[in-house]
């Protein structure tokens, strides 16, 4: 009787362990980090912060005069983004007689190439820096973006002094 009783018991122990609740869903990685996973209302569904960026528009004002900038879809400016959704300032310096750079105070993912820039065009130079031109240089970028200006009209806004750019998300 000992006997059956021990494997009717065997039995359910293994029949219950096996009727829990089955999981396929990917597993979250634990880690000591707080996850970047946001819920919405509705709690059905889940994304990151990028994502949420990701339909925003990014601005650009050159000394407080908002430009017309085309954007490139590429991972350097869904980073730029995601820095520019609490503001981003940037004082830039004049150099080399076409161009305005500025440290942007992060390192961004890049895919640089050699380029040769025309006037309007913004791109990041060292993973660190964005550059605004107002004339050409052929170097190594990533392309960023592009001012839909005129070369005469970029001239009269970067040619003259250092200017402060911003960055903003709407």
């Amino acid at each position: 009787m000992k006997r059956v009783l021990t494997l009717l018991l065997a039995i359910m122990i293994i029949a219950l362990t096996s009727c829990g609740k089955s999981d396929n869903s990917p597993t979250q990685p634990t880690t000591d980090e707080p996850s970047t996973i946001i819920t919405t209302p509705s709690g059905d569904n889940q994304t990151t912060k990028e994502d949420e960026t990701a339909n925003m528009e990014l601005t650009l004002k050159i000394n407080d005069i908002e430009v017309d900038v085309i954007w490139a879809d590429n991972d350097s400016v869904r980073a730029l983004k995601n820095l520019a959704k609490d503001g981003l300032t940037i004082n830039m310096s004049k150099y080399g007689g076409f161009e305005q750079v500025g440290s942007i105070g992060s390192t961004l993912p890049s895919a640089d190439t050699r380029i040769t820039t025309n006037p309007g065009d913004i791109v990041l130079y060292s993973s660190n820096q964005i550059v605004l031109f107002y004339d050409s240089n052929t170097w190594s970028y990533t392309k960023l973006g592009h001012i839909n200006l005129s070369k005469s009209e970029l001239t009269d806004l970067l040619g003259d002094e250092d200017v402060v750019i911003t960055l903003n998300l709407k």
